[in-house]
């Protein structure tokens, strides 16, 4: 379940960027991505209930950070060195 939350992340980034007629570096796709994923989050700390609710927040937030560190790592490259994202002039 968590490599799906790394797929998840960066395919819903790509789309959202796509959907939204925006580049990598702008920070509207990466924000819906992190609205969805907190949507997600609250959806299963509503549903679902743990003997040990530390235990249940703890994966909650790493299921956070798995979803949002590779879309953060496509803005920060598409901000900072967009060169990598593009192929080198003929």
């Amino acid at each position: 379940m968590d490599s799906l939350h790394v797929l998840v992340g960066v395919l819903l980034q790509l789309g959202a960027a796509s959907l939204l007629r925006r580049g990598l570096s702008d920070w509207r796709p990466w924000l819906l991505v992190l609205s969805l994923e907190l949507l997600n989050e609250a959806n299963d700390l509503w549903v679902e209930r743990w003997p040990d609710p530390g235990q249940q927040y703890g994966e909650g937030v790493k299921d956070i950070l798995l979803t949002m560190i590779l879309p953060t790592l496509l803005l920060i490259i598409a901000r900072r060195r967009p060169a990598l994202l593009s192929s080198p002039p003929r």
